[in-house]
């Protein structure tokens, strides 16, 4: 608890006659926290390789996934980048060709 992490999913036992809502909303909002989580790590495996990970020492584990996720991140960023360039080109020339009008 000192350090944020709680523990989610259902209840064990006998469900309670009356449902609480506050709980249902945390729990749903747990789930979808966790599916953005697990589809990266999915992203990650199919693209990136972090399933085919071959190395045996720990330290050596450590440093190839920490450097596909810097790899991951880089390319996230180089794709915003180019889409921002394509969009002010875009913007550039159509705006070029309107004041040659």
């Amino acid at each position: 608890k000192s350090l944020g992490i709680r523990l989610s999913g259902p209840r064990l036992g006998r469900p309670s006659r009356t449902e609480d809502k506050t709980l249902e909303r945390v729990a749903r909002q747990d789930a979808s926290e966790r599916n953005a989580v697990e589809g990266k790590f999915g992203e990650g495996k199919r693209k990136y390789g972090l399933g085919l990970i071959r190395a045996r020492l720990q330290e050596t584990s450590e440093t190839v996934v920490a450097l596909q996720f810097l790899i991951l991140n880089l390319e996230r960023k180089l794709r915003v980048l180019f889409l921002k360039f394509l969009h002010n080109t875009i913007l550039y020339f159509d705006n070029r060709n309107l004041a040659c009008i």
